[in-house]
């Protein structure tokens, strides 16, 4: 049975579809007439598209008329959608499905700043009618105890995964225990119509849990100070056996990925090489088995498994390297990948769904640098396709700029990945560009996609540079590792290199360059500006790092005290005591009074990662010899903007300081 895109959206209460379909792309604007700003930070309008597991119903998170997402369903027979679950004045933010009839979600608000956030998702059950709706954990944080109402658990929890079960009522939820320096959780087993819950026994200091596809707790992953261990549950004995211990720092264990239903272990190794690969874990021998199952080339293992109940057969892994992709080991669903990918060229295409003898329907979710995000049913019978919505409906995919992955090397050699995004319909050639720092900084930075932040930029005409200095993981060990204790030093020369290259390539314009980021890249961005005062000509820098030590010492931080302070910290940024001279000699404070160029200065009022204090003791050291520095503060927001207005209001300043020291003298 067929139907319209417009007959859906009618009978729907809140018209959470978009016509404006990855295939089906419309704009009003003339090609002279700029985005408006909003358009780019506005909350996504849909999400976490879910097929029931049966594949009879599909389930969604959709923005109603205020914005507010809300919690629909719609059958996949008739497709005629309804809004399960709403609230006036919150968002439903997660669910799952616990099994074909019922679900369980969790709330929040997405119109308040994160100082504003005084409760926790909490959980929800609901069956698809509607019928047998159950609080399961509170919201509010200050609740001690069980919780003040019958059968509700106390904030203190947290969903973790359904049972895998078929028609089963059970969840799984974690309660979290311990402190700051050794953080421990429960595990609880929860039914989700009556309320009973019990603990499921684990090892001490356990922090992390994995439930196989029987619904049995088969991995605990356990933290004590800098030592992480992994342990398994043994079917035959019944009793726990570690399979590792190593230290956090050193990083010379595996961390499990999954469970097959014949119990083959999954795991992600380095192994002796240099990026980490998907290997199978012998629990016989206790040991990882020396060829790989999944590697992708220069580029660490990041992804998951895609597994069919039904099937009770493991179909595919789902990877990234330079973009996302998926390695189908089922011939069924690798022959409908190629014929959805020469269907919708040129953006990823991510399948899932349910194909047997009753469904017929795929759901399929594509992007790409140039497009935020659109979610489409195809049916394998008449291979056609329907739209269910886009992310972003205000984003016209024609309009918004190519993203190219590159690698630099610096000069010690080393190569370092970046991601390039040149205006769209420009030269290409001696462009105004923006360096964007990613934070972190040991974290992975750029991503093949859709950027706001970028694309706003590139829109405005300007190239941006997202570089992957050395100390970014995700690209192998060895990039990895040479960034350690090496803040301001040659993760800082990276970043010059990068921006040295992309002028040798006459893709940036010498004089029209500024440097920006947050948090780290924050960081980075004040000492580009002290160290290379003749490359950048401005920056911007919002919640970012002005004093190393303050990472340790200001108490109000989140990681004061913390095991990665007393760990990690010492190891990769520099210990307190033996390399002082380093910690000083490499905090932007300590020479601020070198920074004559102009700069923009932002800090959340609430922020406990980078606590405003940075900020403030910057600009008192900075002022007296540079009069050029642009101060703001969002009294509501902490560790980045969260609010459109925010947003609006800091990306408006941004373009305006842009244009104001970039543009052609």
């Amino acid at each position: 049975m067929q139907h319209s895109f417009t007959s859906i959206c009618k009978r729907f209460a809140v018209c959470i579809f978009s016509a404006a379909s990855l295939v089906l792309v419309a704009s009003a604007q003339t090609p002279t007439e700029r985005l408006p700003i909003e358009s780019f930070f506005k909350n996504s309008q849909i999400g976490n598209v879910q097929f029931s597991p049966d594949g009879k119903s599909i389930a969604m998170l959709a923005a109603g008329n205020n914005d507010r997402l809300v919690l629909a369903v719609m059958d996949t027979d008739s497709l005629t959608p309804r809004v399960l679950a709403k609230y006036e004045k919150t968002d439903i933010v997660f669910f799952d499905w616990v099994n074909n009839q019922r679900l369980v979600y969790g709330i929040g608000d997405r119109q308040i700043g994160d100082g504003d956030r005084f409760t926790g998702s909490g959980l929800f059950a609901i069956n698809k009618d509607g019928s047998q709706q159950r609080q399961l954990i509170e919201t509010y944080a200050g609740i001690a105890g069980n919780g003040t109402k019958f059968r509700v658990l106390n904030a203190r929890h947290g969903f973790l995964s359904v049972s895998n079960i078929e028609n089963s009522d059970e969840i799984f939820v974690t309660r979290s225990a311990g402190t700051r320096k050794n953080p421990s959780a429960t595990l609880i087993k929860l039914n989700t119509i009556n309320g009973y819950n019990e603990i499921v026994p684990a090892p001490t200091n356990s922090i992390d849990f994995m439930i196989d596809k029987a619904g049995q707790l088969r991995i605990a992953i356990t933290s004590e100070n800098q030592y992480t261990g992994v342990h398994y549950l043994d079917e035959k004995t019944k009793q726990w056996r570690k399979l590792i211990e190593y230290d956090n720092v050193k990083e010379e264990g595996f961390s499990p990925e999954f469970i097959a239903p014949d119990g083959q272990l999954y795991v992600t190794a380095h192994h002796g090489q240099d990026t980490t690969s998907v290997y199978l874990y012998d629990l016989e021998k206790n040991k990882i088995d020396d060829a790989p199952l999944v590697s992708t080339k220069g580029f660490d293992f990041e992804g998951n498994f895609l597994f069919s109940k039904k099937q009770n057969k493991l179909l595919g892994i789902r990877f990234e390297s330079d973009a996302m992709g998926t390695l189908w080991l089922d011939d069924t669903w690798k022959k409908w990948q190629k014929k959805i990918d020469d269907a919708l060229p040129n953006t990823v295409n991510l399948l899932t769904g349910a194909i047997n003898s009753e469904r017929k329907t795929i759901l399929v979710t594509s992007s790409s640098d140039t497009h935020p995000g659109s979610t489409l049913l195809f049916n394998t019978e008449t291979e056609k396709f329907m739209p269910i919505g886009d992310r972003m409906p205000e984003i016209n995919s024609k309009k918004m700029s190519f993203q190219d992955f590159v690698k630099i090397k610096a000069r010690d050699g080393l190569e370092i990945p970046a991601y390039l995004t040149l205006p769209r319909n420009s030269t290409g050639k001696n462009l105004p560009m923006v360096v964007m720092v990613h934070g972190g900084p040991y974290v992975r930075g750029g991503h093949w996609g859709w950027n706001r932040e970028t694309q706003f930029l590139a829109s405005r005409g300007y190239a941006v540079l997202e570089p992957d200095f050395r100390g970014s993981t995700g690209y192998g060990h060895k990039l990895f590792k040479a960034g350690w204790k090496q803040w301001g030093l040659a993760m800082q020369d990276d970043i010059t290199d990068a921006t040295k290259w992309a002028i040798a390539q006459g893709y940036a314009d010498p004089k029209r360059i500024c440097i920006a980021g947050a948090s780290y890249g924050g960081y980075a961005t004040l000492m580009g500006l002290i160290k290379e005062p003749d490359l950048y000509q401005c920056g911007i820098s919002w919640v970012g790092v002005t004093d190393i030590n303050y990472l340790f010492d200001v108490s109000w931080s989140d990681t004061s005290g913390s095991t990665w302070s007393r760990y990690g910290m010492p190891a990769m940024i520099g210990d307190q005591i033996k390399d002082a001279a380093q910690l000083k000699a490499t905090s932007p404070v300590e020479q601020a009074y070198r920074l004559n160029k102009p700069l923009i200065l932002a800090y959340g009022a609430a922020d406990v990662r980078v606590p405003m204090v940075h900020g403030e003791r910057f600009i008192q050291a900075a002022k007296p010899g540079n009069a050029k520095i642009e101060w703001i503060t969002y009294p509501e927001e902490a560790h980045g903007w969260r609010l459109l207005k925010n947003n609006v209001d800091f990306w408006s300043r941004a373009e305006k300081f842009l244009d104001q020291h970039t543009a052609i003298k």
